[in-house]
């Protein structure tokens, strides 16, 4: 197995990022999103500090990618953030989604984050999983919060609360 290296996410990873999340998209158990957005989008949307690609070996390819958005503007919610984390379909089982958490973990932390949350579908067992073995905990479901493709979805909510603040 190739090394993976995590770095911060860039412009020049771009493309390849959001061929990942089209990827995740299409596979119908990621997201509400029926489609990635462009670059300007995506960059204006997740926090510079808070997000890292994974790449293989000495290689530029991406194998995957995490990024943190803030969830409010009120100072209230200064301390929270929610990400998503994807990885290119034939990544998949080698330790790459782990290894892009625990870098935005090791980010928010030192940023003074106190919780990151997420939601995720039922459906999608293997980032339920790694999320668990990340620390993060499962704090509800939202049942059917919004149709994906005709159907209503139910979303598990999770959060990883830092053990940093008090």
């Amino acid at each position: 197995m190739t090394a993976v290296r995590i770095e911060a996410l860039m412009p020049e990873h771009a493309e390849q990022v959001l061929g990942i999340y089209q990827a995740g998209i299409d596979e119908g158990n990621a997201t509400f999103e029926t489609q990635a957005p462009d670059w300007a989008a995506f960059d204006k949307a997740k926090l510079p500090g808070h997000r890292f690609v994974a790449l293989e070996g000495n290689g530029g390819r991406v194998l995957g990618w995490v990024a943190a958005s803030a969830v409010s503007d009120r100072c209230a919610y200064a301390g929270v953030v929610e990400h998503s984390v994807y990885v290119h379909p034939d990544a998949r089982g080698r330790g790459v989604a782990r290894a892009l958490l625990d870098a935005l973990i090791a980010s928010t932390e030192t940023a003074g984050i106190w919780t990151v949350q997420s939601g995720i579908f039922p459906e999608n067992t293997a980032s339920l999983a790694v999320h668990a073995r990340a620390g993060f905990r499962v704090i509800g479901t939202r049942e059917r919060i919004g149709r994906h493709h005709g159907a209503w979805r139910d979303v598990v909510l999770l959060e990883r609360r830092s053990p940093l603040i008090d």
